[in-house]
């Protein structure tokens, strides 16, 4: 269990079960796509990300980063810290089939996972206190991560390496990262990802 000051918007009152067992903290649910007609729920996010800052907590679906990227470009003033899960696939117990493109959602992530995927974007600091950065988009070009006709695939095998969605955009990536590793770890995993590409791996 963790304490968090900065308030956290999650899409259903599942994940703020979920969740609840993780952090202490104020939990807002967008009551999934809900969000975008309501106006009240809105001024709530706004005032925490202008007093707290707010952390996205969304499923790693098309939907869910649809609500993300509308909560992004609704916040205008504040601070705003992007979680991401990983893509797992499965099935919730609750339901009684899987999710439209199979993956879980935040109620479907274990604790440890849900954990892990708030250090990763420095909300808790890493043992040691290693401080990362150095990372933006032109560094993302020059790896091979855009601009390129293997682009996409260079992408999806540095995401899964590192436990992340794939559906996220290049700036999505370059900001997570920097909460993650340094500029030179990031060449590091980018060797390794060519010498599999090489062997027909990626």
């Amino acid at each position: 269990m963790i304490n968090i000051d900065r308030a956290v918007i999650v899409e259903g009152k599942y994940d703020k079960i979920k969740l609840s067992s993780v952090i202490n903290g104020v939990i807002i649910c967008t009551d999934g796509f809900h969000i975008f007609k309501d106006r009240d729920k809105m001024s709530i996010i706004r005032h925490y990300a202008e007093k707290t800052g707010i952390i996205i907590l969304t499923d790693s679906d098309s939907a869910g980063f649809k609500i993300r990227n509308y909560l992004k470009g609704s916040v205008k003033n504040g601070s705003i810290v992007n979680v991401y899960i990983p893509d797992i696939f499965g099935k919730e117990r609750r339901k009684a089939e899987p999710s439209k493109e199979g993956k879980l959602g935040v109620e479907g992530m274990s604790e440890e996972v849900l954990l892990d995927a708030f250090r990763r974007a420095g909300i808790v600091c890493e043992e040691g206190g290693k401080k990362s950065g150095g990372i933006d988009k032109m560094l993302l070009y020059e790896l091979g991560y855009s601009g390129v006709p293997d682009a996409s695939a260079r992408r999806r095998a540095l995401l899964g390496r590192l436990g992340l969605p794939e559906l996220m955009t290049t700036s999505a990536i370059a900001d997570i990262l920097n909460t993650m590793i340094t500029a030179d770890e990031l060449a590091d995993i980018t060797a390794e990802i060519d010498a599999l590409t090489l062997k027909g791996e990626v």
